[in-house]
């Protein structure tokens, strides 16, 4: 009986799936500004402006959860 269960959910989501994404994509837009060919551009995302930033607090992430973590031999 699990193995039928187990079947059928697994049919159901791969066919979920596949008619989830049955819709053609629409166009991609066009970028805006017209900065020509020789313009400077948009930025590709929001984050490029910090990804230093974001580097950095991601660092201090790890450390602070090395530091939280870790075990003390006695």
């Amino acid at each position: 009986m699990k193995f039928l269960n187990k079947s059928l959910l697994f049919f159901c989501l791969l066919i979920g799936t596949v008619f989830y994404k049955a819709e053609p994509l629409p166009p991609a837009p066009s970028p805006p500004g017209g900065g020509g060919g020789v313009g400077p551009g948009t930025p590709a995302s929001p984050i490029d402006m910090y990804v230093y930033v974001l580097a950095a607090a991601a660092i201090l992430f790890m450390c602070y959860y090395h530091y939280k973590t870790r075990k003390k031999i006695v």
